[in-house]
């Protein structure tokens, strides 16, 4: 029985993760939308120069699209940008950080699974990104922040205020946290255990106020870059145990923030070789 179009047709908004060719000019996006949850959608005839839908679905886009309902995947009819980021996508470590955004998304939500909030984060994320400047210390503090909040929504919120074995409250000294478990354990628990690592005060307490606060009131906020490091090591271990592959786009930015520490500032013009 063939469906009315009404019945057939939807719109959606829709953010794309991750793409692939398929056959000889089509491409298979995997989206995720505020009211479907992530889609694997098919847009035909993508990979032709004179497709008008390739320019409005790139990745990191925020686009409207219109739907047709299919056996298979689904087919993308019409595709208009909404926001396309482009002060982001015209900085390699922007890039870089979106694109890890985008794939720990992909990583923790199911196809057709509806998420709403998983994503407010994900284009609020994008939108600051974009917003940012470059060499602004909220840059990389906007990714830590991303990370437990997307953790949080996902049901892998670390334990960060009591003791995991005792649930007696941290104290502000040099603690311990399991990795395996989710979550910090106090010094009198930690004793004798060698499945546990010391986390400083320090740390302990930037993580706790990033899981804890919305991101206009981290914005602002200085925090020591060695501290910082710490914090971010320490996450992306942690979702390494989580999901227990690597990701492949923090593989990339570390490689480019490796190259631009490795390459020297030009020298003024004028200057002495």
């Amino acid at each position: 029985m063939i469906m009315p179009d009404r019945q057939r047709l939807y719109r959606t908004h829709a953010v794309v993760l991750r793409r692939r060719d398929y056959g000889d000019a089509d491409r298979i996006l995997t989206v995720l939308t505020p009211n479907y949850g992530k889609l694997e959608l098919i847009a035909k005839g993508a990979r032709k120069p004179t497709d008008r839908k390739a320019g409005h679905l790139e990745f990191f886009g925020h686009s409207s699209l219109l739907v047709a309902k299919a056996l298979a995947w689904d087919i993308i009819t019409e595709a208009v940008s909404v926001e396309s980021f482009p002060a982001l996508r015209n900085d390699l470590d922007k890039i870089g950080r979106a694109n890890y955004q985008a794939e720990l998304v992909d990583s923790f939500t199911e196809t057709g699974d509806e998420n709403q909030p998983i994503w407010d984060l994900l284009l609020l994320a994008l939108q600051e990104l974009d917003a940012l400047e470059a060499d602004s210390p909220a840059v990389p503090l906007l990714q830590q922040w991303f990370q437990l909040h997307i953790l949080a929504l996902a049901g892998f919120q670390p334990q960060l205020f009591e003791c995991l074995a005792c649930d007696a409250e941290l104290a502000p000294v040099t603690n311990f946290i399991s990795l395996v478990e989710g979550g910090v354990i106090c010094p009198a628990c930690a004793a004798g255990r060698r499945d546990v690592e010391p986390i400083e005060a320090d740390v302990l307490k930037v993580l706790r106020f990033l899981q804890t606060r919305s991101w206009p009131s981290v914005r602002n906020v200085h925090v020591r870059p060695h501290i910082l490091q710490r914090v971010d090591n320490l996450l992306y271990r942690y979702l390494l145990t989580i999901l227990e592959r690597q990701l492949k786009s923090v593989d990339f930015l570390r490689r480019l923030q490796h190259m631009i520490v490795s390459v020297p500032p030009a020298a003024p013009a004028g200057s002495a070789p």
